[in-house]
């Protein structure tokens, strides 16, 4: 999304309305399509990420359908925003004039932005703004050329080329439909004397609505003027009806995104499998990997390299880490940490500097302290593990009683054997060591040793006792010196 810079911020005399009442029925969902993600963002909030870099007086969002989730989006992504209900009576229009009775006394130029036409930005917005101004038209209108406007508005143009009215997909004749250029759904009025406008208009079409376009037909008759912009970017005036034309859009807005860090200084390996949220932040000479997805609050730190095959959800990497195929969530990894491949970061776990989680290392709500390694085939889960300490293969912390979680506690330089299970609750002291198969169920002090005793036995010639005829007692025979048993039959 590109900011708005040719928009003075000191010009007061604007507001936006946003339209996010209907429902999307082509979308063939239970949620809103204007609450449909895209890029780690509801479609509604790229909207309004293009408003409120314009600075205006006031900013105005219609809603109708799912009133109260929409409501809510709205409140997150833009407080300062007045949610305007529109009643049962359909169509554009009437949203625009629940706006505009909201707005009440306010005189300056008013925005309409379309909730479902989410990559608009100021490559779009100040030209039209610029136009109107410049022009002092009463209504100014964004338009674009597509190669199939079927299911778009067409504008009509005088023999001169001023914009005469729109039409309806539905309501044109089929010389109408003809005509390429398409209404873009984003319009810019002269506050003044808009009100009585939208009052009187009708609903006398295929679809019964009050259509918003119906107003510059009404403008001309007054013998106003209404120019008209043609976008140069299709892709930033696209409206989204569809999931096809959602993920169309999702496609679209990767590729700007990608493109921004990589002209930042990161290294994406490949473009078109890598998938960056609008909110993720990437420090420079960052490297990302093929097949990676980094979502949400997610940021990578200097130098660090993500991926391949790695999904991170609102994870900070630290600089200079390495984070090879992993799935990690609400996890923060230190700097010069080695993480993966194969490991599964939990919320909560928390890997401090040159830490390393390895191969099919699962952790939760685990702390791991600087320095030290958790470095394959273990869940540490419900723990805390100090510096410097290592955590041999196979180890498990059994955190769950049947009822309750607990904790365990792992010191600082402690190693601890192969095959261990810590019975939670349960403390591991500084310096401690571990035999390999050893069942913690007590606390260990700082520097002890903690075994299981359980006395080796070998029982000799078991084999040739109880699988007589196998391989095994072939073999060993010849290997003690032992007559070979004859095997055949």
């Amino acid at each position: 999304m590109t900011p708005s810079p040719a928009v003075d911020p000191a010009d007061r005399q604007l507001a936006v309305v946003v339209l996010a009442a209907g429902q999307g029925t082509r979308m063939r969902s239970r949620t809103p399509k204007v609450l449909h993600p895209l890029a780690g963002l509801p479609m509604v909030a790229h909207v309004l990420v293009a408003a409120r870099a314009l600075a205006p007086a006031r900013l105005v969002v219609v809603v109708r359908h799912e009133r109260d989730a929409v409501a809510a989006a709205v409140a997150e992504h833009a407080p300062e925003a007045e949610v305007v209900d529109q009643d049962e009576v359909p169509g554009t229009g009437r949203a625009v004039e629940a706006a505009v009775d909201a707005l009440g006394a306010f005189d300056g130029d008013v925005l309409v932005l379309s909730g479902d036409v989410p990559l608009v930005d100021g490559g779009v917005l100040d030209p039209l703004l610029a136009e109107h101004r410049r022009t002092a038209a009463a209504a100014t209108i964004v338009t674009a050329v597509v190669p199939d406007p079927t299911g778009y508005g067409r504008v009509l143009r005088t023999s001169t080329g001023d914009v005469e009215r729109i039409v309806e997909h539905r309501d044109a004749t089929d010389d109408e439909r003809a005509v390429a250029e398409i209404n873009a759904g984003l319009y810019v009025f002269r506050g003044q004397g808009l009100g009585p406008r939208l009052a009187a208009l009708g609903s006398a079409n295929a679809q019964g609505e009050r259509y918003l376009p119906e107003v510059l037909v009404r403008l001309r008759a007054d013998g106003e003027r209404v120019a008209a912009v043609q976008a140069a970017d299709l892709d930033a005036v696209a409206g989204v009806n569809d999931r096809a034309q959602l993920a169309a859009a999702a496609r679209r807005l990767n590729d700007a995104i990608v493109r921004r860090h990589q002209l930042a200084g990161v290294t994406v390996v490949d473009p078109l499998t890598t998938w960056i949220d609008a909110t993720v932040v990437i420090g420079e000479d960052a490297e990302i990997r093929p097949n990676t997805q980094l979502q949400r609050a997610t940021l990578i730190a200097p130098g660090a390299v993500v991926g391949p095959d790695t999904t991170l959800v609102d994870c900070e990497v630290g600089e200079g880490a390495r984070v090879s195929r992993t799935d990690g969530t609400l996890a923060v990894i230190g700097a010069g940490a080695d993480v993966g491949p194969f490991a599964y970061l939990r919320p909560g776990t928390r890997l401090g500097a040159d830490g390393k989680i390895g191969t099919f290392v699962e952790t939760k709500n685990a702390v791991i302290g600087d320095g030290s390694k958790v470095p394959h085939l273990s869940y540490i889960g419900d723990t805390e593990v100090g510096e410097r300490s290592n955590i041999g293969a196979n180890t498990i912390t059994a955190n769950y009683d049947g009822v309750h979680k607990h904790r365990t506690r792992v010191g600082s330089a402690v190693r601890t054997g192969s095959h261990n299970v810590f019975v939670a609750p349960v403390t591991i002291g500084d310096g401690v060591y571990t035999g390999a198969g050893t069942v913690v169920r007590k606390d260990v002090p700082p520097g002890a040793l903690a075994v299981n005793v359980a006395p080796q036995r070998n029982i000799e010639g078991w084999v040739a006792s109880h699988r007589p005829g196998t391989d095994a007692a072939t073999t060993a025979a010849r290997a003690t010196g032992a007559p070979e048993e004859d095997t055949t039959p």
